[in-house]
């Protein structure tokens, strides 16, 4: 008797035992009515317990910490501020985490959603429609553009408007009081256009872009007229500052060979008058078209035969100064 006894002890004990793990809850129930929620989270909570065996009492585990899954990917239409129209067609990919809200909330959860692929099933189905009305108030610029802070903030306001709403009762509050689900982040994956409009979006883009090419070239065009300009203004200003310089060089030599020449002509008055008369009759004689017959008694050969000499010259220069201090 006692060996059944042991035996049977060591079969039940395993449907009387449980842990519960620091990752999850643990719901409790006996005879399918909730009788204790185990925090894993709560150190007091974690650990071994026990039970009555199946199918008095039952255990439901569910995962405490932060799951995530994708919203199906849907064409949603942004807003023409001009026109107050519909714009274009966005397909937007995006994704929800959450996770259940605290112990108290299990029994929320269980009852309203069952399992996490209920509450996925619930929680896209409200946000997807909740999306497509919030996009549909936005432009499309706001989602996409080549600004990456400005599309971040609109992004963010959208963020902000899905989980805490725009009034009356957000999804936040909405989740957690009729599911015991805390919704944490809503985000954008993904956003572009479908492919039935892409190629007119494309043809908008380069057409933008050939827009912007001929204005950044009309811009480099006015700056090379106006670098050309200013280039031409500052070679005249420095050209006319070298010729005014370059005269007033001149005149300075000019002054500087006339006195140079007057105090040579006062050293030697005769060797200054000897040049002044060959150059006379260089120019008469040098251009080859004029003949002149003369004889050779004239003054012309007496210079050319006879050249003065450095110290008849002197001589003359001493003799003209002394005959002056006679006089």
């Amino acid at each position: 008797m006692l060996i059944l006894s042991s035996m049977a002890a060591l079969l039940v004990a395993p449907l009387c035992a449980f842990t519960v793990d620091r990752t999850e809850f643990v719901y409790l129930t006996q005879f399918g009515q909730h009788l204790n929620t185990f925090d894993g989270g709560n150190d007091e909570r974690a650990g071994l317990h026990f039970k009555w065996p199946w199918p008095i009492q039952s255990v439901q585990r569910l995962d405490r910490r932060i799951q995530y899954f994708d919203l199906p990917g849907a064409e949603l239409l942004t807003r023409d501020p001009i026109r107050e129209t519909i714009d274009r067609t966005l397909t937007l990919d995006a994704y929800v985490c959450w996770r259940i809200a605290d112990a108290k909330g299990v029994d929320r959860f269980i009852r309203s959603v069952g399992t996490p692929a209920g509450a996925q099933a619930i929680l896209g189905q409200r946000i997807a429609s909740e999306l497509g009305a919030e996009i549909g108030r936005m432009e499309l610029d706001d989602l996409i553009d080549t600004d990456s802070q400005k599309v971040d903030a609109a992004r963010e306001r959208l963020r902000q408007r899905l989980l805490h709403g725009g009034g009356g009762s957000s999804l936040e509050s909405v989740a957690e009081s009729e599911y015991g689900i805390e919704v944490v982040d809503i985000r954008l994956r993904r956003s572009n256009h479908p492919p039935a409009v892409r190629a007119a979006i494309f043809d908008r883009i380069r057409s933008e872009r050939q827009k912007k090419r001929a204005e950044y070239e009309s811009e480099g065009e006015l700056a090379k007229q106006n670098i050309e300009s200013k280039g031409r203004r500052e070679v005249e200003i420095l050209k006319a500052e070298a010729e005014a310089k370059a005269r007033t060089l001149k005149n300075d030599a000019d002054v500087a060979a006339e006195r140079i020449l007057n105090e040579a002509h006062k050293r030697d008055p005769m060797f200054f008058t000897f040049l002044k008369k060959l150059e006379e009759y260089q120019r008469i004689l040098g251009d080859n078209k004029s003949t002149l017959l003369l004889s050779t008694h004239r003054e012309l050969f007496d210079v050319l035969l006879n050249p003065p000499g450095p110290e008849k010259m002197n001589r003359g220069g001493t003799n003209g100064q002394e005959s002056e201090k006679r006089k």
